[in-house]
């Protein structure tokens, strides 16, 4: 190396000689790899669309009713099967099946949240970020010296990671329940559970001056109330807290809207640019810088400003902050670069782990029509890079992820189900056919993934599940409550969220999460009352033969269909995490949202009247997902779990013995299942 150093600094001739040299070598080293490579790696590709929440009910109807040729056409030429998925049929739960080839057993998610039993904290399931375990106070200021940063919680071995051992190659984009991206030589980028620049599953800011707004939090976001004064409007835009400092304050950007006094229109004037915007107009993407120790220290994030109103009421809602891809506070890809990459290619683009802002939908702030194009963004940037990595995309594994038919049918189910409390015929007239133009979307997607086959190419169209409607909450709690099981504080008020005003000395059951059901076990809980063995055992029998016996008196339906044992449904060395119970639902219901955030609401049944108004949080028999191929899947009742031995097989290796499922090419005599 020092003789090439002084060959550089040579005249002319010698530093033509040097690069000749460096280019041999380099030829030389490439051919030992290509050699290498070609010896460990299959000849064939494998490309897989993950499409969240596609329904197989849906996709038939659609199929029949000629709006989904290209679907028809994989369908005819290959295979339309149900995919089992996960117990519980929840998103990160799904994907993590898919990802390690193992049930929550082996990879320890079991729904989005969990609890620690030692100081009944809930807490977001596939991920956590944690502050420096060390620092330093200067006054005011708090320098982290080493230690914290983020950590992915899901356990076990990705598929790609499998590749990687065997030096093939995979581009794995927005896939869920990977963030932060576990470590890989593959081009990843991080999916749902992402979160905002705050830490959180995203929050919105509104701003208004309407005195009948309520100024304050609300769920997924925050209300500010602001004045018009001279037709300007001054306000903050908050972003991170600032661990750098005492007390850790929310660091902000001040900006300046001027109003129009005649015509809809302002002006938003950042610290480093300005832009105008009409009424009812969204804002592209603007980068924000956030200063957290003067001269030596910001993080970058992105947003986008909608303009709702002018006059007689100002309104302007801002979406989350966004991680920005080009200068990431956290981890986003694998290598770092890709992110950085993808954006020097893309632009800017959604980086939060749910782009789509369902809950300003739900709070009312947007209408259906504003969120819906805010939602059609989403799906316009991530057609766009799809695009782009399809096109060069040449050997390997290609995974992509498409959120919106998970997020819209979530949000638009009432629009076309007769039967939801939240239909109306208004809203069926205008939104009916949201679902239908947006499973058409991924007909086209599927289209141009078809012109790209080649005889070595295997395609693979999976969903994580299917969908129902949501009509009725079911409280669990609130039931736990009535039947004796939890006992409330004296005095306690209100629903009491995230497990609080709760007497663990006499409460002998709880809920949390969307599916799960706890017993307060002695020598596992802080407090816990129930002893292990013959009394936990007893305890759940009796739990889950009169949550089953349960009857609805507005529908005469039950609303609870299944009840599933750990040790009946998981394998693997996290089974201890699991719930006590998990909660099948019949299709119709799910968990209250108060529920789910370990409350006790004041009636066990009601009406879903939301705009999230579908849902898939059930009995997981009633919700399966699609699978689709070019070749004959020939596996009876595949699942979600042979999704990624099916991977490695067609790209020629072996899976890992913890996974649990086979190839979907080969029956299950063959697979050892």
């Amino acid at each position: 190396m020092t003789s090439l150093r002084r060959l550089t600094r040579g005249n002319r001739a010698d530093r033509a000689l040097a690069f000749a040299l460096v280019l041999a070598l380099g030829v030389i080293a490439a051919c030992r790899l290509s050699r290498a490579y070609s010896a460990r790696s299959s000849p064939r590709k494998v490309i897989v669309l993950g499409i969240d929440g596609m329904d197989p009910d849906l996709l038939e109807k659609y199929i029949k009713a000629g709006k989904m040729g290209n679907f028809a056409a994989l369908a005819a030429r290959g295979s339309f099967v149900r995919l089992g998925t996960s117990i519980p049929p929840q998103s990160p739960v799904a994907w993590s099946n898919l990802i390690t080839g193992m049930d929550p057993g082996g990879h320890g998610i079991f729904d989005f949240i969990h609890r620690d039993p030692h100081t009944m904290v809930p807490y977001l399931s596939t991920s956590k970020v944690e502050p420096a375990s060390h620092t330093l106070r200067l006054g005011n200021w708090v320098l982290p010296l080493w230690g914290g940063g983020a950590t992915l919680l899901r356990q076990g071995k990705a598929f790609w990671q499998v590749l990687d051992q065997h030096r093939v190659p995979a581009v794995v984009f927005h896939m869920p329940a990977n963030f932060p991206p576990a470590p890989s030589k593959s081009r990843t980028l991080a999916g749902m559970g992402t979160p905002d620049l705050l830490g959180t599953y995203g929050t919105f800011s509104f701003y208004t001056n309407d005195l009948f707004a309520t100024p304050g939090p609300v769920s997924g976001g925050r209300v500010y109330a602001v004045e018009v004064r001279d037709q300007r409007v001054s306000a903050e835009l908050y972003g991170p807290y600032n661990t750098l400092r005492k007390g850790e304050p929310q660091a902000a950007v001040h900006f300046t809207v001027w109003l129009d006094p005649v015509e809809p229109v302002a002006k938003i004037v950042l610290p480093d640019q300005e832009f105008l915007l009409r009424e009812g107009e969204w804002s592209d993407w603007v980068r924000v810088k956030f200063e957290l120790m003067p001269f030596l220290s910001s993080v970058s994030g992105i947003c986008k400003f909608y303009l709702k109103q002018v006059h007689p009421q100002f309104e302007l809602y801002v979406t989350p902050l966004n991680l920005d891809p080009s200068d990431p506070a956290l981890p986003i890809s694998t290598p770092n670069e890709f992110s950085r990459e993808l954006s020097q290619h893309l632009g800017l683009f959604y980086t939060l782990g749910i782009a789509e802002d369902t809950k300003v939908l739900s709070a009312r702030i947007l209408s259906d029509a504003e969120y819906l194009e805010q939602a059609l963004s989403v799906l316009k940037e991530q057609e766009r890079a799809f695009s782009f990595e399809l096109e060069r995309f040449r050997t390997g594994m290609f995974f992509f992820y498409f959120s919106s038919l998970d997020q819209n049918a979530h949000m638009f189910w009432r629009a076309f189900d007769e039967h939801h409390p939240a239909y109306s015929p208004e809203l069926a007239a205008n939104y009916s056919q949201v679902l239908e133009k947006l499973y058409q979307e991924m007909d086209g997607v599927l289209g141009r993934t078809l012109v790209k086959l080649d005889a070595n190419t295997t395609l693979l169209v999976v969903s994580d599940h299917g969908f129902a409607p949501f009509y009725r909450s079911f409280n669990l709690n609130t039931w736990l409550l009535e039947n004796g099981y939890l006992t409330r504080e004296k005095g306690a008020s209100g629903e009491g969220e995230m497990l609080t005003q709760v007497d663990w000395s006499r409460t002998r059951a709880y809920g949390l999460g969307l599916n799960g059901l706890y017993l307060n076990l002695r020598g596992r809980e802080r407090n816990g009352i129930v002893r292990p063995g013959a009394e936990a055992e007893a305890l759940s029998q009796e739990l889950a033969g009169k949550l089953l016996a349960l009857h609805d008196p507005k529908t005469g339906l039950p609303p609870i269909t299944r009840i599933s044992k750990p040790a009946e449904v998981y394998r693997g060395p996290y089974m201890q995490q699991a719930p006590d119970l998990v909660i099948g639902y019949n299709r119709g219901y799910r968990a209250g949202w108060g529920t789910v955030l370990g409350g006790v609401p004041a009636a066990v049944l009601e009406d879903n009247t939301e705009a999230w108004s579908g849902d898939h949080c059930m009995d997981y028999a009633l919700v399966p997902g699609v699978l689709l191929s070019n070749k004959q899947v020939r596996l009876a009742a595949p699942s979600l779990t042979d999704v990624a031995p099916t991977i490695l097989a067609e790209l020629g290796v072996q899976k890992p013995q913890e996974m649990i499922g086979g190839s979907v090419f080969e029956p299950a005599s063959r697979t050892g299942r």
